[in-house]
């Protein structure tokens, strides 16, 4: 009986002595600063309905860097534009992938878009598609007809409806919906009782897609949690799932039945030129099914939902605030007169407009998180150790509010950005509404297209004022969170014509 306890002894001071040697091999790390976590849970009891709120104000207490644990995983927070300059430009390669997150797998088809793909090889096929095949500019200015022509829908349907309350936000976002799919598959294949689905239908999946992609899912961050779904999140990803593929196999069959059709087809959309590019033996990865439905949810989902949400914020700070309008209707009258509308080459004319964006922009950031980031190696971060397998988080609501680059930045001014020539494309890290870096949005030159001309044709066409007995001190900037941010509350609008009748 003496030789186990030897054997014990023995094994206990190896153990012990492994201990040791690892702790001299692997000095104690200097982490960033953060709140002290709960056993299980992490810090996840500190996020409230709106994570980026809750973060800004936990950032005032631990500083612009600081480290969580959403359960047992690390997450580093981004919250000044310097630190988010560490992030998006001095140490881009180290955080340029994407958490394995169940959003990633259930509705963005297996991490094969863009938005959730990991960093590597795939992840830069599909960019590199998107920005040359897809979004280039020859493509762009090719297809301007078919923004011209649904913006002018858009203003045809509003006008009989002039001198009558109206939810603006139900309009753009059919406008956005309808332009958007023009623009990449041809036709909107929601216009008619004989359609694949009902608009009403394909606008709630790119809600939903928003929503489910921003929300924190336990069991993301406590994976022994992940099987009982106790939010729910997971059995409505896998509702969408199911919608998504249905709608995006129907329009993929849908344009490859009309190629066949057609001897020597040429693209006529993006989905045609995606097909063109699928054939293409040079391409180092091909393109799959799940590929081509990710990219296509990409463009689509990506121009409807951030186009039509920035105008909206706009709209509610500018009837809580007249003279701006005003202000940015006279610039309109000056610059475009009162005999056509606002092409998108006027735009360099419209300085204050562009100045309106860009404050909305800054208050209301369309990721107010921006999608996060993900290391795939060791790295060091203004003077704080950070291990692989950190998820990372910018917050872009809290950039547009610091104090050492805003002057009074809870305020809505848009003339800082008159005499200050700001970039907005994320070289300017106190202003990132499309990201920075390699995960920048490449879609950024559609989105702000129809941005402007759309925000400059609705204020050139009409004169709007609040409904009923609201007062401009009455509106609300509550939000509503997802992976971009709504109002909470939509205003009721009452507008009226203010250009010559016949141009409507």
């Amino acid at each position: 009986m003496v030789i186990p306890w030897v054997f014990l002894v023995f094994g206990s001071w190896l153990l012990a002595l492994a201990f040791v040697i690892k702790i001299l091999n692997h000095p104690k790390r200097k982490l960033p600063p953060g709140p002290k976590p709960w056993p299980i849970i992490g810090n996840l009891n500190l996020l409230g309905s709106l994570p980026h709120k809750s973060l800004h104000h936990l950032s005032q207490k631990y500083g612009d860097l600081m480290l969580l644990k959403f359960g047992s995983k690390p997450v580093l927070i981004a919250s000044s534009p310097e630190m988010a300059k560490e992030i998006l430009k001095t140490h881009d390669i180290s955080f340029a992938s994407r958490p394995p997150l169940a959003a990633g797998k259930y509705i963005s088809f297996n991490y094969s878009d863009m938005t959730w793909a990991s960093y590597g090889p795939h992840w830069r096929q599909t960019r590199k598609i998107s920005l040359t095949g897809l979004l280039n500019p020859t493509t762009l200015n090719s297809l301007e007809y078919i923004r011209v022509e649904e913006r002018q829908t858009l203003i045809s349907r509003l006008f009989p409806l002039s001198g009558k309350p109206i939810l603006l936000k139900h309009r753009l976002a059919r406008f956005t919906l309808r332009t958007i799919n023009r623009l990449i598959m041809s036709e909107t294949y929601c216009s008619s009782d004989a359609s694949v689905v009902t608009h009403e239908r394909l606008q709630w999946m790119f809600d939903e897609w928003f929503v489910l992609s921003g929300l924190i899912n336990i069991g993301d961050w406590i994976p022994w949690l992940s099987w009982f779904d106790l939010q729910g999140y997971v059995k409505r990803m896998k509702a969408l799932r199911k919608n998504m593929t249905e709608f995006y196999e129907y329009v993929l069959e849908d344009h490859k039945a009309k190629r066949q059709k057609e001897e020597n087809y040429s693209p006529k959309d993006m989905v045609d030129a995606m097909l063109h590019l699928a054939d293409d033996p040079n391409l180092e990865i091909k393109l799959t099914t799940d590929t081509m439905m990710g990219l296509i949810h990409d463009l689509v989902g990506g121009g409807t939902d951030t186009a039509a949400t920035t105008i909206e914020w706009a709209f509610q700070e500018l009837l809580k605030r007249p003279n701006i309008m005003e202000k940015a209707q006279q610039e309109l009258d000056r610059a475009i007169g009162r005999e056509g509308w606002v092409k998108e080459e006027d735009f360099s004319k419209l300085p204050y407009i562009d100045a309106i964006i860009k404050e909305t922009f800054r208050l209301h950031p369309l990721c107010a998180l921006i999608p996060p980031h993900y290391s795939t190696e060791d790295c060091n971060v203004a003077g704080y150790d950070i291990p692989k397998g950190t998820t990372v988080y910018v917050n872009a609501w809290s950039l547009g509010r610091n104090p050492k680059y805003w002057d009074r930045p809870e305020e809505f001014i848009p003339e800082r950005f008159i005499e200050n020539n700001i970039d907005i494309k994320g070289q300017n890290f106190g202003l990132l509404p499309f990201g920075s870096g390699r995960r920048k949005c490449p879609g950024y030159s559609l989105g702000i297209k129809i941005v402007r001309t759309t925000m400059a044709n609705l204020l050139h066409g009409f004169d709007w004022k609040l409904a009923g007995d609201m007062k401009p001190e009455d509106i609300s900037m509550d939000e509503i969170y997802g992976l971009t941010t709504h109002p909470k509350n939509p205003i009721s609008l009452i507008m009226e014509p203010r250009l010559p009748l016949h141009l409507y």
